[in-house]
C-alpha cells in the first residue's frame, strides 16, 4: 500500500539516513556487537548529518524541522539495521530531546544542546529502577535539598545509553510526601562525583546497544542542573511518553518488514521437495497473512503519526499503536524463523538476531500489560 506520510523532503533525508547505515553501521555490526557499544564516532557523524537535532532550533544547532515524520524515517532507517541501533538513536534523538528542548531554560539550552546536535555530549534517560519496572511512580531514588543544591541517592536499571552516556536525566523523588507530585527531574553529568556506572548488562538481544545499571550515591546536582519545574517531572514523563511510544511503534513494524522482506525473497529460493518453500499452501497463506498484518499496522501507526504531528494524539492510541505492533512484530519475526527452518535458529543468521532483538518490545516503554491498562480505563473499565 502507498504511504501519503512523507514528501520529497523526507525522501530525501531517507537517502541520507540510509547511506549512513550502508556506509557506517552494517560493516560495523560485528564489532560493536563484539564490544557491546557503538563506538563515539559513530554518533558524531551521525550528528555531521543533522540526524541527532532534528527537533532542536536551529539557534542551538539543531536542523529545526518541528517535523517528527524525519525522526520516523531515521527510526525506520536505523531499525531495517538493527534494533538496537534504533533504540540508542531513539532514545537521545527521540526522547530526550524534548525534555532538553520543551522543559530547560535558556542558559541549559546554550549549555548542552549545541553538544547534543553534534554528537559529542551523549545523554540517556533514568526512569526505571529495579523495584519498579513501568511502575514510574513508585520511584525510590530521592533528591533532598541541600542549600542551592540536591543530593542524590538511589539508582536506576535497564538504561539504555547508560554506560556511555555523558549526560542522563534523572527521575527523582523530592517530597515523598505528595505522591507522584513528587517527583523532579535532574541532568546528571558524568563527571559529578558519586555518579558511576555498573556493568554492561548482558542482554538476550541488541547486544550492540549499550545498557547499564546507574549508581548515585550522594551525588552533588546544582539547582541549575533540575529541568522543568519541581515536583512536575512525573507529569511532564506522562506527557512526552506517547512521543516515545509511537516512536517505538515505528521502528517495531520498520524491524519486521524488513525481515519479512528478506523472508520472502528466502522462500522463493530456498528448494525443498522439489519445489521453493514459498510454493507450499501453508507457507504461502502464512505469509499473505503476516504482509496483511503488517500493511494493516502500518496503516494505524501512520494514522497516528498524523495525529501527533497535529498535536492531536492521545495516550490511549499511542498505548494502543505501542503494544499492538510489539505483537505484531513478534509474531512475523517468529514465523520467518521458522520459515527459515534450522537456519532461522543459527546466530550468524539475521533471522535469528532479529527474533532475538524483537522480545524486548512487549516489555520497554511500559509493558503491554500497562498499555492494555491504560487502553481499558478509556473503555471505563
Amino acid at each position: 500500500m502507498r504511504r501519503t506520510l512523507f514528501n520529497e523532503d523526507h525522501d530525501a533525508f531517507r537517502e541520507t539516513v540510509r547511506g549512513f547505515a550502508d556506509r557506517v553501521l552494517k560493516p560495523n555490526y560485528p564489532k560493536f556487537v563484539e564490544q557491546r557499544s557503538i563506538d563515539r564516532d559513530v554518533w558524531r557523524e551521525a550528528g555531521e548529518l543533522g540526524i541527532l537535532g532534528l527537533e532542536v532550533p536551529e539557534q542551538y544547532g539543531g536542523s529545526g524541522a518541528d517535523d517528527f515524520r524525519f525522526n520516523v524515517v531515521a527510526n525506520e532507517e536505523f531499525a531495517k539495521v538493527s534494533m538496537g541501533y534504533a533504540s540508542c538513536l531513539g532514545i537521545h534523538a527521540d526522547i530526550v530531546a524534548p525534555y532538553l528542548v520543551k522543559l530547560t531554560n535558556e542558559e541549559q539550552r546554550r549549555r548542552w544542546l549545541p553538544r547534543f546536535c553534534t554528537g559529542e555530549l551523549w545523554t540517556a534517560i533514568g526512569m526505571t529502577e529495579p523495584s519498579g519496572g513501568s511502575d514510574l511512580a513508585a520511584l525510590k531514588t530521592v533528591a533532598v535539598k541541600d542549600g542551592s543544591d540536591w543530593i542524590i541517592n538511589g539508582g536506576k536499571t535497564f538504561i539504555t545509553n547508560g554506560y556511555s552516556a555523558d549526560l542522563v536525566i534523572v527521575a527523582a523523588r523530592t517530597d515523598p510526601s505528595k505522591g507522584s507530585k513528587g517527583i523532579s527531574l535532574f541532568a546528571v553529568e558524568a563527571d559529578m562525583p558519586g555518579f558511576e556506572r555498573g556493568r554492561k548488562l548482558h542482554k538476550v538481544g541488541q547486544p550492540e546497544s549499550d545498557t547499564a545499571e546507574l549508581f548515585f550515591s550522594d551525588v552533588r546536582v546544582p539547582a541549575a542542573n533540575m529541568i522543568g519545574e519541581e515536583g512536575l517531572g512525573f507529569i511532564s514523563m506522562m506527557k512526552l511518553l506517547p512521543q516515545e511510544r509511537i516512536g517505538s511503534a515505528v521502528t517495531n513494524l520498520a524491524h519486521a518488514t524488513q525481515v519479512l522482506d528478506e523472508t520472502l525473497e528466502y522462500v522463493k529460493s530456498r528448494e525443498a521437495f522439489g519445489q521453493p518453500i514459498g510454493k507450499f499452501q501453508h507457507n504461502a497463506f502464512l505469509l499473505a497473512e503476516l504482509a496483511t498484518k503488517a500493511d494493516v499496522t502500518r496503516a494505524f501507526i501512520d494514522a497516528c503519526l498524523a495525529n501527533h504531528l497535529n498535536g492531536e494524539m492521545s495516550p490511549v492510541d499511542a498505548a494502543k499503536a505501542k503494544w499492538w505492533s510489539a505483537e505484531v512484530q513478534n509474531q512475523i519475526i517468529d514465523a520467518c524463523v521458522q520459515l527459515h527452518g534450522g537456519y532461522g535458529y543459527m546466530t550468524e543468521y539475521r533471522t535469528a538476531q532479529a527474533w532475538t532483538d524483537a522480545r524486548v518490545t512487549k516489555i520497554w516503554a511500559g509493558s503491554n500489560e500497562i498499555m492494555k491498562m491504560i487502553i481499558s480505563r478509556d473503555l471505563g473499565l
